[in-house]
């Protein structure tokens, strides 16, 4: 069972909902129950329909996690017209957010175990808040729907606004493990949204996959937009720059990349459409 006994600190103890859009809404969980709806959200998307390799023990359970779920916030988007077994609303979206004052308590970000972050975290600013995101996923019939997404998109506004953030970065994924067959997305991430040399945060040695596999002359910007998966779309249109390297996960079946996003450097266009006023 997740332990939310002690919560990601300077979590409020009774969170508004943060956007609504019709009958859907986003929050953060606030009980045991509700982050364990969004593991289970997550084991649904990442396990069943997708070619993710559990462990037994969540094959048991029906729910994703790690250790890092004790210490994250965990941002949902339920279904007021749709409800599960227990009789509250559906959890159809989620996202998990970890801040750096909850990832020392962790021992760390989840990312460091694919990138080498430590160039970046000593080289930011005294006092730069610093937000890792992750574990991202819709439930498939509320992917061909916009308000999900740009819902998480508008939880996340509120979040940052709340605890002042200025940076966000984590990795983010595109199915496959191959990733010659991947070319043309890893290509155009590398070419066209390239992270500043001087921040070098580059794949683990071990697991560094080169994500130029393709001259940047033979790459149409705009079919290789559409072959990105939207969320990793949406980063990137709205300023995210993309680190050096993509890792093949093996369990989830994904090949990653990092993603850099100070926040400061949003898009005039998303920051007027996703801001704490949205």
């Amino acid at each position: 069972m997740v332990n939310v006994h002690e919560p990601a600190e300077g979590r409020l103890s009774q969170w508004p909902v943060l956007a609504s859009w019709g009958a859907l809404e986003v929050r953060l969980a606030e009980t045991e129950a509700e982050v364990e709806a969004a593991q289970q959200l997550r084991y649904r998307v990442f396990y069943e329909e997708m070619s993710a390799v559990p462990s037994p023990q969540m094959r048991e359970e029906r729910r994703d996690f790690d250790r890092f779920d004790d210490v994250c916030d965990h941002m949902l988007v339920v279904d007021r017209e749709n409800h599960d077994e227990d009789g509250q609303p559906k959890v159809v979206g989620t996202y998990r957010m970890m801040r750096d004052v909850d990832a020392r308590r962790a021992g760390g970000f989840y990312t460091a175990s694919e990138f080498d972050i430590a160039p970046l975290l000593s080289g930011v600013a005294k006092g730069t808040k610093l937000l890792e995101l992750g574990r991202s996923c819709v439930l498939k019939s509320y992917r061909a729907k916009p308000a999900c997404l740009q819902l998480l998109w508008r939880g996340l506004a509120v979040f940052n606004g709340r605890f002042s953030i200025d940076l966000m970065f984590g990795c983010a994924s595109l199915a496959g493990t191959d990733p010659d067959a991947l070319a043309l997305p890893l290509s155009y991430l590398h070419h066209f949204h390239p992270m500043p040399q001087s921040m070098h945060v580059r794949a683990l040695p071990q697991l560094y996959v080169d994500m130029n596999r393709m001259p940047k002359d033979a790459i149409d910007p705009k079919e290789a937009l559409r072959a990105l998966p939207p969320l990793i779309k949406g980063y990137v249109r709205a300023g995210a720059r993309i680190g050096d390297g993509a890792v093949i996960d093996r369990q989830f079946g994904t090949t990653d990349v990092f993603i850099h996003f100070p926040v400061s450097n949003m898009n005039a266009r998303y920051s007027s459409r996703f801001g704490p006023t949205a």
